[in-house]
């Protein structure tokens, strides 16, 4: 079978490799849809796993069940997802699934989405892989992943209807926060970036304010809201610039939710005393758990977020360089779709 391998964000090729061995309790899935997630051209976090197969935002047909595995059969349709949590430590028991060591260490892919078939083993067959809805096409169903951390994001910082909210950074993830927040009830929605073109997509999309990335934000927010600053600021972008920006933006009682972070060794300093003063909370979220997918599955399936308006381009994987090209450079793109049989 065909497989982009990944060697660097400028170097990615289409190679042969043997089609994957179907256990007893594996399955074999036929990728219709694979999303280039940021993650994957993030290349300082990449490379030095290289020469790998990348792809986690997958959908596809299943075409062989392991003789052990009840749960699915040939031809279901299905979205699945290479990273689970055990469902039995500390973590998963108290809420925090995406903390999991089995979450963070564990991959049930072999080889990975940017290939024509797609084994999956383990508890991504459990909780990871889930039957699309009949009205949901393959490419909607490549949106679960990103959608369901998106959608775990939203709960983290606990949005409530009516609050004003910042969202700093206007990548695929930070639209989506957009488009979700709205279907949530947020009030006055303002969103910053560098790039006219995603700012552009963030009005579309749902902001009802937006403000380039160099301006005096914390003057913006103000000018649009009443003299306050933001209820709730979520960080999308992973420039240090952006954390930093963060903390000038929130309003007193307000949240900050750090959904993306600088790189490793870059840190920000932190005046504490003002935001002990004034209530302010500070939150993380990385990944999405099975909960979050199956929510997501259901908010593409019923309508409340369109996603089909957010893909910019789709290559088949004989181009899968072009789509790397793409998605590396972020020039009039929001979302590239690989399809390996397209």
């Amino acid at each position: 079978m065909r497989v982009g391998m990944y060697y660097s964000n400028s170097k990615v090729e289409v190679e042969e490799m043997p089609a994957p061995i179907v256990g007893p309790r594996d399955i074999l899935i036929k990728v219709i849809a694979s999303g280039i997630c940021g993650s994957d051209v993030l290349e300082w976090y990449r490379i030095k796993k290289a020469p790998l197969v990348l792809g986690h935002e997958v959908s596809g047909e299943i075409v062989d069940v392991g003789k052990d595995v009840a749960k699915f059969k040939k031809g279901d349709r299905v979205f699945t997802t290479h990273h689970v949590p055990c469902d039995e430590c500390h973590f998963c028991l108290t809420g925090h699934q995406t903390a999991c060591q089995v979450f963070q260490t564990k991959n049930n892919f072999d080889p990975g989405g940017f290939s024509e078939y797609l084994k999956v083993s383990g508890k991504s067959i459990d909780t990871g892989t889930l039957l699309l809805p009949d009205e949901m096409s393959y490419e909607e169903g490549s949106f679960v992943e990103p959608l369901g951390t998106v959608v775990r994001g939203l709960r983290a910082l606990d949005l409530k209807p009516g609050n004003t909210l910042m969202v700093i950074g206007c990548g695929l993830a930070g639209l989506l926060m957009i488009k979700l927040a709205r279907a949530l009830g947020a009030g006055r929605i303002i969103a910053t970036d560098i790039d006219g073109y995603r700012l552009e997509a963030a009005r579309r999309f749902g902001a009802a304010h937006i403000v380039r990335a160099d301006a005096d934000i914390p003057a913006a927010i103000k000018a649009v809201n009443h003299g306050r600053l933001a209820d709730k600021v979520i960080v999308c972008a992973g420039a240090l610039s952006a954390a930093r920006q963060s903390l000038g933006s929130v309003e007193r009682g307000g949240t900050i939710l750090f959904f993306a972070v600088p790189n490793p060794g870059e840190a920000v300093d932190i005046d504490l005393n003002p935001f002990w003063r004034n209530d302010v909370s500070f939150k993380t979220c990385y990944g999405a758990a099975p909960l979050d997918n199956i929510q997501a599955i259901e908010l593409i399936r019923a309508g409340n977020i369109d996603i089909k308006d957010m893909i910019t381009h789709r290559f088949g994987l004989q181009d899968i360089a072009k789509g790397f090209k793409t998605a590396s450079e972020g020039k009039n793109c929001l979302k590239v779709i690989i399809k390996p049989h397209g």
